[in-house]
C-alpha cells in the first residue's frame, strides 16, 4: 500500500447523477464506496432535467422520491409562438394509454439536475457514504486483486472494482482505451442556459420555431401583426436562425433556454449574446432576460461504448453511452445503468455470488442503451414520439442470461420483465418490493423454502402475473419463474439471492 493510498471496495469516477446513485446503492447495501468528483462541488446547471416514470420508481426504492417530488412538477404544455402571436399549444408527450405497464407514474417529472444531484448527494451522505471533491482522475491502473486511479494531485485510490461515471469525455474510458462508435445526430451547436426572464408566462414552455432572423424584432414593433414567417434566408443582414426554446424550471424562478445555431461555429454563452438571441427570436426584448445563472453550448451526438467492462472497471452513463437531449432519455437510461450494477457489485464483493454476475452488467445493458441512442435519435429528427416507449417502462432483459422460465407455459409476466406495478394484498407491489432484497412471489402456489433473507409474497393470482413462482430481483426485473423448488433453489445459489442484502 503507497503512502497516504485511499482503500475501498468500490471507488467511482464522477458525482453526477449516475455515480451518486450507484453509491446510494451500494451505502444501503453496506458496500464501502467512495465517489471522487473533479470538480470543487456538484455540478451547477439544469443540464437533463426529466425524469420518466421508470426511473421516478428507481428513486422510490433509493429513498429519494418524497425529495425529487418535492423539487419539481409536471411538464407544462408548449405553446408556439410566430413573430409575437400565439399559434397555439403543443402537447410535447403523448399520454399513456390503455394496455401500457403498470405503474403509479405515468408522465415524465421534471427537476433541474444541479437540484437532482444535492438530492443524491443528499441521501448518499444520510447512508453514510462520501464523495471526495477536488480529485481529477487522471488514469487507472488494474491487476488481478484490484483497481488503482490515480489523481492530478493527492494520493491514489485502490479499490477492488472502479466505475467509470464521469461523463462523455471519460477519463477512464480513453485511458482503458475502450472506444466510442456513433454518429453527430445535428452539426448546429446548441446553446442551453438557466435564466431569469421578465414577462414570460410560468404556465407554458415556449416554443419558437426556425425562421428568419430579424422578424422578431419587427412584430415587437408593429404589435405582432407580421405575418406568420416560415424558415428561410432573411432578406435582411440576420440571416437563417434555428429554434429557440424557453421552458420553466419547475420548482425555481429559472427559465432553461434552449438555442440552436445553424452553420455557427459555436453560440456566444454570456448574458449579452443569450439577450441577443432572445431580442432576434422571440417577440421579448433582449433586456426582458435579467441574469444567466449557468450556459452551456454542445453539438448533439448519439454514441455508444464498445464495451461496458475492461477488467474490474465498469462504464455507466455518460462515459458508456452519450444521447441526443431529446425526448429525455440519457440521464434516465444512466440512472438505471447505476440500479443494474448496484446489486451486482455487492452480492460479489459479499461472496455471496460468483464474479461472473458482474458480466451481466454489459450483456443486459448495452442492448438498451443501443435501443435508447436509436430512439432519443429518432425523437431528434422527428421520427418518433415522446410516447409509451420514452417512459422507459416496457424495458427489460428477456434475452439475458439471467432470465431463466423453468416453466411450460409462460405467463403474462416472463423472465426477465420489469415486474408490474399491480395491486397486491391490498398493497402496491412495488411498496411490498422496496429495498436491496430479493423477493419470491407466490401467486396462486404454495411457497417453497427459501435462501435466508429472501421475503416471500404469497397472494392469489393477479393479472397479469399467472399462477407459479416469481423471484423478482433487487432492481425490481423478474429473474425466475417456475414451479420447480430445486430449480429456484439452484438459480438462487448462482446469483446469490439472500446473501448480503444489505438494510
Amino acid at each position: 500500500m503507497g503512502t497516504g493510498e485511499t482503500r475501498t471496495d468500490v471507488v467511482i469516477v464522477g458525482a453526477g447523477p449516475t455515480g451518486l446513485a450507484l453509491g446510494i446503492d451500494l451505502a444501503r447495501r453496506g458496500v464501502d464506496a467512495l465517489v471522487v468528483e473533479r470538480g470543487g462541488q456538484l455540478a451547477p446547471g439544469s443540464r437533463g432535467k426529466g425524469f420518466q416514470p421508470r426511473t421516478m420508481e428507481v428513486f422510490e426504492d433509493l429513498g429519494v422520491l418524497d425529495a425529487i417530488l418535492a423539487a419539481g412538477g409536471t411538464y407544462p404544455v408548449g405553446m408556439v409562438w410566430r413573430d409575437g402571436r400565439q399559434l397555439g399549444e403543443h402537447r410535447m408527450f403523448d399520454p399513456a394509454e390503455d394496455g401500457e405497464p403498470h405503474s403509479r407514474f405515468t408522465v415524465p417529472w421534471m427537476v433541474p439536475q444541479w437540484r437532482t444531484t444535492r438530492i443524491l448527494h443528499a441521501r448518499l451522505t444520510e447512508l453514510g457514504g462520501r464523495v471526495a471533491f477536488g480529485r481529477e482522475a487522471v488514469g487507472v491502473d488494474q491487476d488481478t486483486d484490484g483497481v488503482t486511479v490515480r489523481f492530478a494531485s493527492g494520493a491514489p485510490v485502490r479499490a477492488r472494482y472502479a466505475v467509470a461515471a464521469d461523463g462523455g469525455r471519460s477519463v477512464l474510458r480513453r485511458a482503458l482505451g475502450i472506444g466510442m462508435t456513433g454518429e453527430t445526430v445535428d452539426p448546429d451547436p446548441i446553446l442551453v442556459a438557466d435564466v431569469r426572464v421578465e414577462g414570460l408566462d410560468r404556465g407554458f414552455w415556449h416554443l419558437f420555431p426556425p425562421g428568419e432572423a430579424g422578424r422578431a424584432s419587427e412584430a415587437r414593433e408593429t404589435g405582432g401583426s407580421g405575418d406568420p414567417g416560415g424558415p428561410g434566408e432573411s432578406h435582411g443582414s440576420g440571416g437563417r436562425r434555428g429554434f429557440l426554446a424557453i421552458c420553466p424550471l419547475a420548482g425555481t424562478e429559472d427559465f432553461q433556454l434552449v438555442a440552436q445555431f445553424p452553420g455557427a461555429d459555436g453560440p456566444d454563452t454570456s448574458l449579452e449574446g443569450i439577450r441577443k438571441v432572445v431580442g432576434e427570436r422571440t417577440h421579448l426584448a433582449p433586456e426582458s432576460v435579467t441574469g444567466v445563472g449557468w450556459s452551456s453550448d454542445f453539438r448533439p451526438r448519439a454514441a455508444l461504448a464498445d464495451r461496458f467492462r475492461a477488467g474490474r472497471v465498469f462504464l455507466a452513463g455518460d462515459a458508456a453511452h452519450v444521447h441526443s437531449p431529446a425526448g429525455g432519455q440519457g440521464l434516465n437510461t444512466s440512472v438505471q445503468d447505476a440500479y443494474n450494477l448496484g446489486w451486482k457489485l455487492a452480492a460479489v464483493l459479499t461472496g455471496a455470488a460468483p464474479e461472473a454476475l458482474l458480466d451481466t452488467y454489459e450483456e443486459e445493458r448495452r442492448p438498451i442503451a443501443a435501443h435508447i441512442l436509436a430512439l432519443s435519435t429518432a425523437i431528434h429528427r422527428d421520427q418518433a414520439r415522446r410516447g409509451a416507449a420514452t417512459r422507459q417502462l416496457g424495458l427489460g432483459y428477456r434475452e439475458s442470461s439471467l432470465a431463466v422460465a423453468d416453466r411450460e407455459i409462460p405467463g403474462g409476466v416472463r423472465a426477465g420483465d420489469r415486474a408490474p406495478d399491480v395491486q397486491v394484498g391490498g398493497a402496491r407491489l412495488h411498496a411490498s418490493l422496496a429495498g436491496p432484497r430479493w423477493t419470491l412471489l407466490a401467486m396462486g402456489t404454495r411457497a417453497p423454502r427459501t435462501p435466508e433473507g429472501v421475503r416471500v409474497l404469497s397472494c392469489p393470482p393477479v393479472e397479469p402475473f399467472g399462477t407459479g413462482l416469481y423471484l423478482v430481483r433487487p432492481d425490481g426485473y423478474v429473474g425466475w419463474t417456475g414451479t420447480d423448488p430445486e430449480g429456484l433453489a439452484a438459480y438462487a445459489a448462482r446469483v446469490g439471492a439472500g446473501a448480503g442484502a444489505g438494510t
